[in-house]
């Protein structure tokens, strides 16, 4: 363990260039699918001679997926992405949708998830005085608040202030401010930590609290075992007085889990402080080293009562593994705090069948009146979010998208473009962020509205991930944000037909081709 200018590191600096290609979310697929083919291969040959009766049950078998695949619930784009694959390789297609939809893995997973949101749907108040505000029913937000509350204990409250950071740097000396005044209790649920300044200086933090009695819990997402951080290192974090664990560890062939990854960001202290958005623990989110020019995120902290509802997100999560959840954080006293406006906390999961994170966005591009404006890293659109930006702009909104100018996955950054013509030919007006990379995931929209959290547009947030956002009504940041836009817009080009018209071969080469399995990536 190294501890230098009050930075705590656990691991040795290691070079991660080659990991992160070998072992990137696409690098991983790839990989998994070549080593069942290679597996096929082998079984071909091993049944050489029974080889006309397994071509008879081979075909059977395919018959037997394209009835349960034509009737399933599954997004009809992603039905159109396994439909070509079993057209052009059918056995090993077959064997994969089967693989994928037998719920190898984490069957235990979605049974307990569902059996924890079940014990905790009514732990939190529905507030039915704020719901029948004139200014909630007016807006119907009311609905969208109960639309949630399908899928989870999702209050709209009101008490609750809320602050803009535009920046990851803006957030980062914030939260260790926040995390230094921790008198009982730090929960901490991050898609990505790595080690380096920002998450070792927070790990000294950590560390100092855990050892004067505080309870500090960290979670992280099971794929930073495969580049960043060691297997063993909940136990390092555990000598460090600090509770710890990964969440749903990859295991290939074994599981297909690597599918329902935990995207969310969650910093709760004490039950009065929360923290929510893009903004992961690794150096690059804090504009340190990173390899994709300027790094643009933003984030939210929130004070008041709205906390309530991310402490009981993070229990959700912690809970899954424990035989007798304790939920008795969730009531800890928050001071009331006097703002404006309306906060609703909320979280997606991807094994429910209510696509809360599309639904929320939906809402706000169908009832928006003047305008819409949005960030995003990914641009990875189904049939129906590709249909509500276009009638949007289609009725008179004001859509604008922000993407990234500088990408950092180029087949995300090609899928992006071949969306381009469609939306911008129906109105959307659509910039690249020139300085960099983009990573913030917000909507905010008539002056009145706006969303911050960790869910892209992209198949991976909206179907496949466990991810959480904030909904805001009236609060005072939202002309902050939208403030913020306007000026990164100033930093941006525009996409025109004629900058469609002269895109890149190989961009245009490489969408028309990554089209096929976009559901998948």
């Amino acid at each position: 363990m190294q501890n230098e200018e009050n930075i705590i590191r656990l691991k040795k600096r290691n070079k991660k260039g080659v990991l992160r290609i070998l072992f990137g979310r696409i690098g991983l697929v790839v990989l998994l699918i070549l080593l069942q083919l290679a597996l096929l291969a082998l079984l071909f040959v091993w049944l050489d001679e029974y080889f006309k009766w397994f071509s008879v049950v081979q075909v059977v078998f395919s018959v037997v997926m394209l009835f349960y695949l034509f009737n399933c619930s599954m997004d009809y784009s992603a039905k159109l992405t396994w439909l070509t694959l079993i057209a052009l390789v059918p056995l090993p297609a077959t064997l994969f949708l089967f693989f994928t939809k037998a719920d190898v893995g984490h069957r235990t997973v979605r049974d307990r998830v569902g059996e924890l949101i079940s014990e905790t749907k009514d732990i939190l108040p529905s507030n039915d005085d704020v719901m029948q505000l004139p200014e909630i029913t007016a807006s119907a937000t009311d609905d969208l608040c109960r639309y949630a509350c399908r899928s989870g204990s999702y209050p709209l409250w009101s008490n609750t202030s809320v602050k803009y950071f535009p920046l990851g740097d803006d957030k980062f000396p914030v939260m260790l401010e926040e995390l230094r005044k921790a008198e009982k209790f730090i929960f901490l649920e991050y898609f990505i930590i790595d080690e380096g300044k920002m998450w070792g200086s927070i790990l000294a933090v950590l560390a100092e609290k855990a050892k004067a009695g505080v309870d500090v819990r960290v979670m992280y997402d099971g794929m930073c075992e495969i580049a960043l951080l060691p297997h063993d290192y909940p136990q390092r974090l555990e000598k460090l007085g600090i509770k710890c664990r990964a969440f749903s560890p990859i295991a290939p062939f074994i599981s297909t889990s690597y599918n329902y990854r935990d995207h969310r960001k969650i910093l709760v202290i004490d039950g009065k402080v929360a923290f929510n958005g893009g903004v992961n623990l690794a150096d690059e989110y804090i504009n340190i080293g990173s390899r994709f020019g300027h790094w643009k995120d933003t984030a939210l902290m929130l004070k008041g009562e709205a906390v309530r509802s991310f402490t009981l997100m993070f229990l959700q999560m912690w809970n899954i593994t424990e035989k007798t959840p304790d939920w008795s954080e969730v009531n800890a006293e928050t001071e009331p705090v006097q703002a404006a406006g309306y906060v609703m906390p909320y979280g997606d999961c991807p094994l429910d069948d209510d696509k809360l994170g599309e639904s929320v966005y939906m809402d706000i591009l169908n009832r928006a009146s003047d305008y819409v404006h949005i960030m995003t890293p990914y641009l990875i659109l189904d049939g129906e979010l590709e249909t509500a930006l276009k009638f949007a702009a289609e009725r008179g909104v004001d859509v604008k998208l922000i993407l990234p100018g500088i990408p950092d996955k180029k087949a995300a950054f090609a899928l992006a473009k071949t969306h381009y013509k469609s939306l911008v030919k129906s109105g959307v007006k659509i910039y690249e962020y020139t300085p960099g990379f983009v990573h913030a995931k917000l909507f905010v929209s008539d002056d009145i509205k706006a969303v911050v959290g960790t869910i892209n547009l992209d198949y991976r947030s909206l179907y496949h991930h466990f991810e959480c956002a904030t909904y805001m009504y009236g609060t005072d940041c939202i002309s902050d944000i939208e403030r913020d836009f306007s000026e990164t817009l100033t930093k941006c080009r525009e996409v025109t037909p004629e900058t469609i018209k002269n895109e890149k071969l190989s961009y245009k080469l490489m969408g028309a081709f990554m089209k096929i399995v976009a559901p998948l990536m």
